[in-house]
This record gives structure tokens, sequence and C-alpha cells, in this order.
């Protein structure tokens, strides 16, 4: 099978985009992990599939698969991506954009200026909704690891996230803690896990370790939920800008029960095809 695709980033986090909108495209794990990979594929972070709606509220279904070949319900990233792919493909002359996922709906505004926002919607804080094994509701949990106990925030912005504050995210366990947590037996579907230093109220840097994917140059839905988090524990301002290894993304929140808005680039690398 011959496959047409499209190389995008956004801050570095990076996707293979393909148009499943004329006809449908059913690859097999080793044809994702193959796309994936670095050295013998296209290498990326993930792929995005752009398929046509699934109800008659939204425009696009978009599906996300990680480098290691799982589905994952939501990206923030690749929902910009995702808008730039198909406003500059001619699939859309829209700037507001209703799209379909997994993780549930969302809206995407293409601004004036090229970036992107994006209706993340609310975040879901009830731990069978990531799913998380907690008996109730909590601002903060204490999870015991490999490394020691450590203290978490949890939801899930359509993707689950668990995020902990570091003193500086340069010398945060990344590379140790982030798969201890993504695979610990707690979180039954695994976990993303964000680190945050606080540089003050409308500041932040983030590491994210993303389920399936590793350490990334960006999470967007990673940094939706350390700025949720954050708000929860009474570190933030509603509007608050989040460096990234990637760059910079500009995260609102007004506050329980509202959307979480992200603003941010997205960018066309280059396209090819390969032989699969």
């Amino acid at each position: 099978m011959r496959l047409h695709f499209t190389k995008m980033q956004g801050l570095g986090n990076d996707f293979v985009v393909i148009d499943a909108t004329r006809s449908p495209v059913a690859l097999t794990p080793d044809q994702l992990r193959h796309l994936a990979d670095r050295r013998f594929g296209v290498g990326c972070d993930q792929i995005l599939l752009v398929e046509s709606p699934r109800d008659a509220q939204t425009d696009f279904y978009y599906r996300i698969f990680n480098a290691d070949a799982s589905e994952v319900e939501q990206c923030g990233n690749g929902a910009r991506c995702f808008a730039r792919y198909v406003r500059d493909h001619g699939l859309t002359d829209k700037d507001q954009i209703p799209v379909g996922t997994a993780g549930g709906p969302i809206t995407l505004y293409l601004e004036p200026d090229g970036q992107v926002r994006v209706n993340m919607g609310p975040p879901v804080f009830e731990p069978q909704a990531l799913p998380f094994d907690a008996p109730a509701r909590a601002s903060a949990y204490r999870l015991e690891t490999p490394q020691g106990e450590v203290e978490i925030g949890a939801v899930s912005m359509g993707n689950p996230h668990a995020v902990l504050r570091v003193e500086d995210v340069a010398n945060a366990p990344v590379e140790t803690l982030g798969p201890a947590i993504e695979h610990h037996p707690r979180f039954p579907q695994r976990v993303n896990v964000g680190f945050m230093a606080v540089r003050d109220r409308s500041e932040i840097d983030l590491r994210v370790h993303e389920r399936g994917a590793g350490e990334t140059l960006a999470c967007g839905t990673g940094a939706c939920a350390a700025v949720v988090i954050g708000r929860l524990w009474g570190l933030l301002e509603e509007r608050v800008q989040v460096h990234l290894r990637g760059g910079d993304l500009v995260i609102s929140w007004h506050g329980e029960g509202e959307p979480v808005w992200m603003t941010g680039p997205a960018e066309a690398v280059f396209e090819g095809d390969i032989e699969l």
C-alpha cells in the first residue's frame, strides 16, 4: 500500500497526518509503528487520521495513535495540527471547526495571526473517568512509586494526566518517574505524566512523559492539565503561559465546569509518500 502523508509539528511535538476522508485508511499496529520509526519510517510522536464526521454536530472526526501503535483519546498539539491541515488541504474553508474525537467533541479556531485556539472542553476530575483507582475525588493524591511516595493531581483532558510539582524541570526525574507513574497499577489504562515548576502565578515550566510515546518536546493536553491542577492547588491565575521544551502555549481556565482554552502554533514540515 502506497500512502500519502503530511509531516507536521506543534512546538516540536511531531505528527504524521493522513487524509482518510476520501477513502478509508486502516493501518495495522506494525504499519503504525513503522510510520513512527525515526530510522526506518517517517518518524513522529503520533499518527493522526483525518476522517469524515460521525455525527451531524461535527465536520470531521480524528483518530490519534501513539508511536507504539496504541490509540489514545485526545492530543492538544495534534488538534492544532489537525486544524491547520484541513484548512491548508482545502477540506474546509471555516475558521471555526467542530471535530469529534474519542475523548469527546472539541472546537478548533484558526486565528488571523496563524495561531490555533482550541476549546478543549471542561476538565474531568472523577477518578473513574480517567480511570484512576481512588475511593473519591480529591485535589491531590499520594502515590507509592519505586522512587518513593509522590503527591499528584489527576485530571482527564479527554485523556488521563497525572501532574507533579517540582522545583525545576531541568532536574526533574522524568526518565525514571515518568514511566513508573505511566504504568502504575492505579492507572489501569496508563497515564500521561507532567512535571510542573511554577515560576509565578502566570508562568510555569513543564516537561511531559506521554503515555506510549515517552517524553515529547510539548504536550497540549499536558499543558492544560498542569494549569488546571495548578489552579486547583491555588498556585495559578486564570491565564498562564506554559514553557515547554519545544516552545510556549497559552492556557486559560476560568474554573469548575468551564472549558480549558489552549492557544499555540502548528506548522506543516513536508509531504511525501511511503510504501507500507
